[in-house]
């Protein structure tokens, strides 16, 4: 049987009130769990420094994403600008912090996806997409118009909100979240946001209740699912065995798990040891056998 992505098989009218209730959230702004209250339609800028108009800082085939994304011909992805976290070891700081990047209407959005598709990319991969859902599904309600017809990954931080999350409920086929962290004062002096720990594990779960485990096609193309990202950092202040054993029992011990890494410190990360060095071999083996130890299979 042919796979048909999950938002075709909205009725316009389901996908019309998905838009509705997503401009909702934001008119005092509480699409993340920041809840910063911001009114972004009249010109304030969130505690993610967004606007009211979808910013991106590039778009394209991407073929350094996960293997079952990628396949043949790349994963379709569209960066958006700025970020709902504030991590002090981001790559991508001149996008998320900076704001690098050019403002697209709805419509220019739409046509973006519609040309990712036209290019052979496998999905439709949204980086960092939390702060801009409403923007996204309007576009989306244009795209499908036009023949839009491949899989939405949602592609985030893990700092999400669960009442953002069930919006979407219905429209992502895949969602690809970062877990960070397992302690609350880590995340409040790496990231700037105390509740990462408690936040992240409640949008891991409706995550997992909506897509379940990552289901590929015959050619190992991702179709639908969860896959999680879990990168190593110095003197293990990720908490990655608390981490594994979570995802292992209240998830899936078949969950889709990417241990990475390649940390090595950018941005401000000099200046908090031991984050100011890259991980070290023993320091990544331990974390794939301690997440092997709880029942996880790392997967890349």
């Amino acid at each position: 049987m042919a796979f048909v992505p999950a938002y075709l098989k909205l009725t316009e009218g389901e996908l019309k009130e998905k838009v509705k209730q997503a401009f909702e959230l934001q008119e005092k702004c509480m699409l993340c769990p920041r809840e910063c209250g911001a009114e972004r339609g009249k010109g304030q800028k969130g505690a993610c420094r967004a606007l009211n108009t979808a910013k991106i800082a590039s778009y394209g085939p991407h073929f350094g994403e996960e293997r079952p994304l990628v396949g043949t011909h790349g994963s379709g992805t569209i960066f958006f600008s700025y970020c709902n976290l504030e991590c002090i070891f981001c790559q991508n700081c001149d996008i998320s912090w900076a704001g690098y990047g050019q403002e697209v209407s709805t419509q220019e959005l739409a046509e973006i996806m519609l040309k990712l598709q036209k290019r052979g990319c496998h999905n439709i991969n949204l980086v960092t997409p939390t702060h801009y859902v409403p923007q996204i599904l309007e576009a989306l309600f244009t795209a499908r118009k036009r023949g839009l017809s491949l899989p939405l990954v949602y592609n985030c931080g893990g700092y999400e909100s669960v009442e953002t999350l069930k919006i979407l409920d219905g429209v992502i086929d895949i969602y690809m979240p970062d877990v960070k962290y397992d302690d609350p004062e880590i995340a409040q002096r790496l990231s700037g946001v105390k509740d990462y720990p408690q936040r992240v594990k409640e949008a891991l779960k409706e995550m997992h209740r909506q897509v379940g485990d990552l289901q590929v096609d015959e050619e190992g193309i991702a179709k639908r699912g969860l896959i999680i990202r879990h990168l190593v950092l110095p003197e293990d202040f990720a908490g990655t065995e608390k981490i594994m054993r979570f995802i292992a029992e209240e998830l899936s011990p078949q969950s889709f798990v990417n241990i990475m890494r390649q940390y090595h410190p950018v941005h401000k990360a000099w200046d908090y040891p031991p984050l100011n060095r890259s991980v070290t071999r023993h320091e990544y083996e331990r974390a794939l056998e301690v997440a092997e130890k709880v029942g996880i299979t790392p997967r890349s």
